[in-house]
């Protein structure tokens, strides 16, 4: 098993008991992202917003697979002592929560999976990266210019300005915080899903799925079956991909209703 990274995080409801509440971001995320649903949740949870490996303030390795996010999970989990815990993930995220649920059923008290299944998609995030490695950060005083440089391989202002989200600058000088190299290296796993047998997790899970997104579909539903046989799908009206960010308020209720 590979050894895990100490992942940072964010820490909402310090003083709730019970079993603590992890929340993983997806592709080109980062904590900071659930830093709102977090403070909300932690009104009646202790809840962990993590950084994943090559993503916000976590430790970057050339690794970027679920089984080695999953042991991050682990070691999160046992340096704290905590036996178990309640996992949200979204997007890749929510295969990373998938994965532990998978290889170590007995640490995972019940699982939300939002807007991803266990399957291999054709959604390719390749473009994003390419463009982001490709501009010119040393030429650039200005977050706009970097901006614009992504423009014409990313058209979407929305989806642009979440990738600006991690474009940091340091003493005078722009950087991503994302191991660019790394996640183009291991896209092909990003988007598949790995093969972990005849694995199931029959603790409590809920899939929650955007209606105008084509991530959770009936195509789905005989994956998701196989390996989370207790798990019942909800589906969030008039939400995409990013539900969470698109309709907070309906995605924390349904949440609530499950923890």
């Amino acid at each position: 098993m590979p050894q895990g990274l100490p992942l940072t995080y964010l820490e909402a409801g310090e003083s709730v008991g019970g079993t603590p509440l992890l929340v993983l971001h997806g592709l080109f995320g980062s904590a900071r992202n659930w830093q709102s649903i977090a403070r909300q949740l932690g009104e009646r949870h202790h809840v962990y917003a993590l950084d994943l490996r090559n993503h916000g303030g976590s430790p970057w390795s050339d690794v970027m697979d679920y089984p080695a996010m999953a042991a991050d999970l682990l070691r999160f989990l046992d340096d704290r002592g905590f036996a178990r815990a309640a996992v949200v993930g979204h997007s890749m995220g929510g295969k990373a929560a998938m994965t532990l649920a998978l290889q170590h059923p007995q640490r995972v008290e019940r699982l939300v999976v939002v807007d991803i299944a266990p399957v291999a998609y054709t959604h390719t995030h390749a473009p994003y990266v390419a463009a982001m490695k490709a501009a010119d950060l040393q030429g650039c005083s200005r977050r706009s210019e970097v901006d614009a440089q992504l423009a014409d391989a990313v058209p979407d202002p929305a989806l642009r300005a979440f990738l600006m989200q991690n474009l940091v600058q340091e003493h005078g000088r722009f950087r991503w915080r994302l191991n660019l190299d790394a996640l183009a290296a291991g896209m092909t796993e990003l988007i598949g899903f790995p093969d972990l047998g005849a694995a199931r997790y029959d603790g409590p899970t809920l899939f929650v799925g955007g209606s105008r997104s084509d991530y959770i579909t009936p195509d789905t539903a005989p994956a998701i079956a196989a390996a989370f046989p207790a798990a019942r799908t909800a589906m969030l009206p008039d939400a995409g991909h990013w539900l969470h960010a698109e309709r907070p308020e309906a995605f924390t209720a349904i949440l609530e209703g499950f923890l």
